[in-house]
């Protein structure tokens, strides 16, 4: 027991230690559980060949991220995918296994070699990929929903990929299926074979049983969940729901690997069927912790894997591999990306995004291995620059980050000449700017956009709004806009520091004009006050309240009680920011302002006490009205 906890000490000790840091960085985690991989492995030796076995464990954190994916996926969502799915990945694992299998008997490596290296190396790595689009917020992007569906055709691709590579194999041992889904060679003196449902059967039952342990998944997944739920949930115990997501992930993938598929695969398809179910979202919150701890331990377990001796008697040679390898993956990905007519950023992020080696590769150098395919030389240098390709994989993002910046520092389009005048100049076409122009324009007045984002100003044109595409701080812009006569400005930009700066220039030419300003937020609110804006619109105040209100009215108040309970608050709210505004100071968090603090409790306390005294006292008067009248009393209770 004290030597695993001391390695589970050591490891989450780096991770807790590395982690936050590479993120204060701006690195991401992934490249922070990797160098804490390093730090524990090769450079200190604080961990030794045990990493290979967690390193097995720490994958059914993979198995359980497609899991957790699938079940955000509806299957109409999956069949609208099958164009990307079969065209794109297919594409992308066909292209790249041909380039790399040329390139490799080229340095004179067999045919059978040379397949195996090109189908290990058409995978990329799932796990960090996935990880860092959700980090970064790129999932729903186009270049990320692209690089979903060749993630997902490639851990379908490793189903056909296990059967194959027997085929290349010199020898012709008796092959069985480990409990994690690989195949392994069968010895006459192994006395621990790994329990297989297909292993002795002939080609059409082993079909059979394939076909039915997935028929059992689907049907289980959509008639067994819900009244195992119920049996659950008359436990009343908290613990029984983790208990049961832990159960159902971990017992697919074992039938999974009993019937020779990737258990990856296996769940996935299961929370596919269960998108649709109320339990859902349970399923989500239970397996979450589960899930980020298992990848980020696996993540660790790579850079503590990578040879750095290999690495040091020949680093011009494993340097070469690696950057080989994302050259081709590259040049692939980025000719995929013109032809099914991605643009700008989302071709970049295609591009580098999936440029790197995966971590199924691991597996199938092993099972390769072991299927004398590959030589042990040659598995220990191709894993190494898997290794090093995944460690790699950061960096490349990052390198997507600053080339979408410089490629919105470098736009060559032209500024529109401003030809128009207006009463009302409206800095800013998003949604909130764009609900207002819609209503200024209705009734009958005239306004002029002005907007940075071309393609906000492009849209705004195809629906029949006149925009201008310039940068609304430019002095010029306003005063082709008609700044001087202008009767209303309207700030709307996302920017806060930008639009802070624009309402104060606008107050110094025009001290007369009314500037009304959107405010991300209160402290915005102060600033924008402080630099001469009239009327400030939080951007999520109203539509706030409108939601309170709705929640009064469906606790019991009338619809009439509920919308003066909303005034009231609107009305309070508005006079406490612009009492505590002249409490803020600039440059000091509002926390720790002491005399801002407890101003705002004191208020937010007598905004509380009215507010309940005020229904209590309609309560009070309705109690009143409802009342019978004793006989002689002429007292009007009715107001």
């Amino acid at each position: 027991m004290e030597p695993f906890l001391l390695q589970a000490t050591i490891y989450l000790g780096a991770a807790v230690i590395a982690v936050p840091f590479a993120a204060r960085l701006g690195l991401g985690s992934v490249l922070g559980y990797l160098a804490a991989g390093i730090v524990i492995g090769p450079l200190t030796g604080l961990v030794g060949t045990e990493a290979k076995d967690i390193q097995h464990f720490a994958e059914f954190g993979v198995v359980m991220m497609l899991f957790l994916i699938g079940l955000e996926l509806e299957p109409r969502a999956l069949w609208d995918m099958r164009d990307r799915l079969i065209g794109l990945g297919g594409l992308q694992i066909v292209l790249t296994t041909a380039i790399v299998t040329g390139a490799c008997m080229a340095l004179g490596y067999t045919l059978q070699t040379a397949l195996a290296i090109g189908l290990i190396m058409a995978l990329s790595s799932t796990a960090i990929v996935l990880q860092t689009l959700s980090e970064k917020g790129l999932m729903q992007t186009n270049g990320g929903r692209s690089i979903f569906s060749v993630l997902l055709t490639q851990d379908i691709a490793v189903i056909p990929m296990l059967a194959l590579l027997p085929l290349l194999a010199v020898s012709t041992n008796r092959l069985t299926i480990a409990p994690d889904g690989s195949l392994q060679r069968a010895s006459a003196d192994d006395g621990h074979a790994a329990l297989s449902l297909v292993d002795g059967l002939p080609g059409w039952g082993v079909t059979l049983v394939t076909i039915g342990a997935v028929a059992a998944v689907v049907l289980a997944g959509i008639y067994l969940t819900r009244p195992v739920f119920r049996y659950i949930h008359q436990a009343k115990l908290r613990e029984m729901y983790t208990a049961l997501a832990l159960l159902m992930v971990v017992a697919i993938a074992v039938l999974m690997g009993m019937v020779g598929l990737s258990p990856a695969l296996g769940t996935f398809l299961a929370g596919v069927v269960l998108a649709n179910s109320e339990f859902r979202h349970e399923l989500e919150s239970d397996l979450e912790p589960f899930k980020g701890l298992l990848l980020g331990l696996f993540f660790i377990t790579v850079g503590a894997g990578i040879n750095f001796t290999l690495l040091a008697a020949q680093p011009v040679r494993v340097a070469s591999y690696v950057l080989g390898i994302i050259a081709i993956k590259g040049a692939v990905l980025y000719a995929l990306s013109w032809l099914f007519q991605m643009k700008g950023k989302d071709r970049w992020l295609f591009t580098l995004g999936l440029a790197q080696a995966g971590e199924f590769g691991f597996v199938l150098i092993s099972f390769s291995s072991q299927q004398a395919v590959l030589s042990p030389g040659l598995s220990e240098m191709l894993l190494l620059v898997i290794a090093l390709s995944m460690l790699v994989t950061p960096l490349l993002f990052i390198g997507y980050d600053w080339l979408t910046r410089r490629m919105d520092e470098d736009e060559d389009h032209e500024h529109d000449e401003v030809d128009e005048q207006g009463a009302v100049i409206i800095a800013g076409i998003g949604r909130f700017g764009q609900m207002a122009n819609r209503l200024i324009q209705s009734a009958g007045f005239s306004t002029v956009v002005i907007d940075n984002d071309l393609s906000a100003v492009q849209m705004m044109r195809r629906f029949g709004y006149r925009g201008f595409f310039g940068d609304p701080t430019r002095p010029d812009l306003l005063a082709a806009a008609g700044i001087d006569d202008a009767r209303v400005m309207m700030v709307a930009l996302d920017d806060k520091d930008t639009a802070t700066r624009l309402v104060a220039y606008v107050r110094k030419v025009r001290p007369d004009i009314h500037i009304i300003a959107r405010a991300r937020d209160r402290v915005h609110v102060y600033e924008l006050y402080a630099a001469g804006a009239d009327d400030i619109v939080r951007e999520m105040f109203d539509s706030s309240l409108r939601a309170g209100r709705y929640a009064l009215e469906n606790l019991g108040l009338t619809d009439f009680e509920a919308a003066e309970a909303e005034t009231m608050f609107y009305h309070s709210d508005r006079d406490m920011v612009r009492e505590l505004a002249e409490l803020w100071k600039p440059g000091v968090a509002v926390a720790d302002n002491p005399a801002y603090v407890a101003r705002a409790r004191q208020l937010d306390n007598d905004l509380e006490t009215a507010l309940a005294s005020r229904v209590q006292n309609r309560e009070e008067e309705e109690a009143a009205r409802l009342l019978p009248r004793r006989p002689g009393d002429t007292s009007n209770n009715s107001r």
